[in-house]
C-alpha cells in the first residue's frame, strides 16, 4: 500500500448501520453502534479525499463462533480511481508484507503469502469444487434444481443468497486450497451488496474475497456509484429484513447523497483480528483476542 493513504477516525455511534441480512446491529437509545466505516467513508470520497483508510472497532450482534466475535477490528480503506484488482494487489503486498515482518518469511505454518496468489472467479471455483456452474441470473428454482442436480443438499425454501451459501460453505469453502491464499472474484449478481455490475458480464458484480488457511480474510468491491441503483438496493434489503422478521435499520440519506457525487473508486474491509490467527497459527479468534465476548 502507498505511504500517502489518509486515515480517518471512524465513529463509533451511527444513525444508520448496514441493511445487509447477515449484519445485526446493537442498538444504543437512537443510534447503533458501527457495523462498519463504509458509509462515512464513501462521504469523504464524495469530498474529494482520494485515498483513506481506517483502522478501528466495529461491532455485530450475533457474530460467535471459532472466526468471530460481536467486537472486532477491521481496516478498512478505498483507493479513487482504481479497479478492484489494485486493491487485490493491495491485500496481497499487506499481508505479505506483514508475515515477513512478524515471522521472517513469507511462508508461514505451510502458507505461502508471497505475491501474486492464485485468483478465480467465482463460477469456476463452484464448478471446480462443487461440480455446479452457477452464471448469477438464475432464478431461486433454478439455482436449487442445478444445486441438487449436482448432488448436495439445497433448502426448500429461501432465496438466492439461502441457495448459493448453502452450496458455497457445504462444498466450495471447505475445498479451497490450504497452502497458497486464493482471491474468489466476479460474485454472483444477488450477492451484490453496494458493488458495481461488471461492464463485461451483467450477471456478476465487482466484488472479490480472499481465503487463506481456511480463513475468509476480506471481502472488496469496485464501488457502486450509481445512486439510484444503490437506493434500490437498500430499498429490497428494507423488505427482505422486514419479511424475514429482522430488525428494520433506517436508509442513510447522507450515504445515497455521496454516492451520486463519488469518482469511481474500490475498496476493501479486512478482518486484523483473522490476519492475526493466519499469522500466529490460531483457528480460534479468541486466541488474539484480549477478552473474548463470554469472557468479558
Amino acid at each position: 500500500m502507498a505511504r500517502d493513504f489518509v486515515e480517518i477516525e471512524a465513529p463509533i455511534l451511527v444513525p444508520s448501520p448496514g441493511l445487509e441480512l447477515h449484519l445485526d446491529a446493537f442498538a444504543v437509545e437512537n443510534h447503533y453502534l458501527i457495523t462498519s466505516p463504509e458509509y462515512q467513508m464513501k462521504r469523504l470520497l464524495a469530498g474529494g479525499m482520494e485515498r483513506i483508510y481506517s483502522l478501528g472497532k466495529v461491532f455485530r450482534r450475533g457474530e460467535n463462533g471459532r472466526h468471530h466475535n460481536p467486537e472486532f477490528t477491521m481496516l478498512e480503506w478505498y483507493r479513487s480511481g482504481v479497479q478492484w484488482q489494485a486493491i487485490a494487489d493491495d491485500v496481497e503486498k499487506l499481508v505479505s508484507d506483514c508475515a515477513r515482518a512478524l515471522c521472517g518469511t513469507t511462508v508461514v505454518r505451510g502458507v505461502d503469502f508471497t505475491p501474486p496468489w492464485q485468483r478465480l472467479t467465482v463460477r469456476d471455483a463452484c464448478l471446480q469444487f462443487a461440480r455446479v456452474a452457477i452464471e448469477g441470473g438464475e432464478s431461486p428454482a433454478d439455482l436449487r434444481k442445478k444445486i441438487r442436480a449436482g448432488g448436495w443438499r439445497a433448502p426448500d425454501d429461501g432465496d438466492f443468497s439461502d441457495l448459493f451459501f448453502t452450496l458455497f460453505l457445504d462444498a466450495v469453502e471447505p475445498r479451497l486450497p490450504s497452502e497458497r491464499p486464493i482471491i474468489l472474484y466476479d460474485w454472483p449478481r444477488p450477492l451484490c451488496a453496494l458493488a458495481r455490475v461488471s461492464p463485461s458480464n451483467p450477471n456478476v458484480v465487482e466484488r472479490f474475497e480472499a481465503y487463506a488457511g481456511g480463513i475468509e480474510l476480506c471481502n472488496a468491491f469496485g464501488e457502486l456509484i450509481d445512486p439510484i441503483e444503490q437506493r434500490a438496493r437498500l430499498q429490497a434489503d428494507v423488505a427482505a429484513r422486514h419479511q424475514r422478521g429482522l430488525p428494520i435499520y433506517p436508509v442513510d440519506e447522507r450515504f445515497l447523497a455521496a454516492v451520486g457525487e463519488m469518482a469511481p473508486a474500490s475498496g476493501v474491509a479486512l478482518g486484523v483480528d483473522r490476519l492475526a490467527m493466519l499469522l500466529l497459527g490460531t483457528t480460534e479468534i479468541r486466541d488474539v483476542l484480549a477478552f473474548a465476548f463470554d469472557e468479558l
